[in-house]
């Protein structure tokens, strides 16, 4: 086996269960558990869990406050995904927040001082393009995008943003302690699904936690596991291989949810969705591209 298989594997596991979280999802809110709700517990379940393994992590959460922006940041993350895939249509909710990589030009610019690059305006530029082709019917006026925006397009959008600025702010905490990291972004996922959900059923928007039942409790479990898996093979694999490497690689996502997508529903791409969706692809594979140098592999 090669040196870099094993990290691809694991990368390709995380993107294969974020493309195609949206089905059990689905699922559990057919069972009466809101999106926002089960969010809130797997996360809190995966918390606890990394608690007992790792109970010293704690501490060093505590240490660092820097680790509350990204709580935030990825909380806000998980709580817009997870809740646009649930309710809107998959393909066009996952080409939405890949919207990433652009908004991560703009953080980058604001909050670390990267100036953007040419090519970084011409990503810019392709991935806005492709978000309008998405967006915009044939037939409607170009200057009235903002009313072809769904509750679920809004959700994809803030959430792509949210994991921009995850993103960015893992740069800036780089020095601190991997398993702070990921605690900080565990309790952010439980914390803030758990507002949102209160904060909605506060408002008659979101219905209250259902009572136990087989009907949900077997998937959310199960799903939770795998979310847990999941980070634990982003970090394996992020840590051994480029961050290019790493960012074409999580691009299989769109291909996890898509694919999953046509088989389980009868949602139709249209031409101009695939178009869109290609200009938003092509600014990701640009941001990847140059930062594809080998890095010395890490040794458990």
């Amino acid at each position: 086996m090669t040196p870099n298989l094993l990290p691809i594997l694991a990368l390709l596991l995380n993107a294969f269960v974020w493309g195609v979280s949206w089905w059990p999802f689905r699922q559990l809110h057919a069972a009466g558990l809101h999106p926002l709700w089960a969010t809130a517990l797997m996360y809190a379940l995966a918390l606890v869990c990394l608690l007992l393994a790792r109970p010293q992590a704690l501490r060093s959460t505590l240490q660092h406050p820097g680790l509350w922006l990204l709580a935030l940041s990825s909380g806000l993350t998980n709580v817009a995904f997870n809740w646009a895939v649930t309710v809107g249509d998959v393909v066009r909710v996952v080409l939405l927040f890949y919207l990433m990589p652009a908004w991560s030009v703009l953080l980058a610019w604001k909050v670390l001082g990267d100036r953007p690059t040419g090519v970084a305006l011409v990503r810019l530029l392709l991935a806005f393009a492709g978000v309008a082709l998405v967006l915009v019917p044939a037939d409607a006026a170009w200057d009235r995008l903002a009313s072809h925006l769904s509750g679920a397009d809004l959700l994809a959008l803030a959430g792509g943003f949210c994991f921009a600025l995850t993103n960015v702010t893992l740069r800036r905490l780089h020095a601190v302690p991997g398993k702070a990291r990921m605690l900080a972004m565990f309790g952010g996922g439980a914390l803030l699904a758990g507002l949102s959900a209160s904060a909605g059923l506060a408002l008659g928007a979101v219905p209250a936690l259902p009572a136990l039942a087989q009907a949900w409790v077997p998937l959310a479990l199960a799903l939770a596991l795998a979310f847990l898996l999941g980070n634990y093979a982003l970090q394996y694999g992020a840590a051994r291989l480029a961050a290019g490497t790493t960012a074409l690689v999580m691009l299989s996502e769109v291909v996890f949810a898509s694919v999953s997508s046509a088989l389980l529903t009868s949602d139709t791409l249209a031409p101009r969705t695939l178009l869109g969706g290609a200009l938003i692809m092509l600014a990701a594979l640009l941001a990847a591209l140059p930062s594809l140098q080998p890095r010395p592999h890490v040794s458990t």
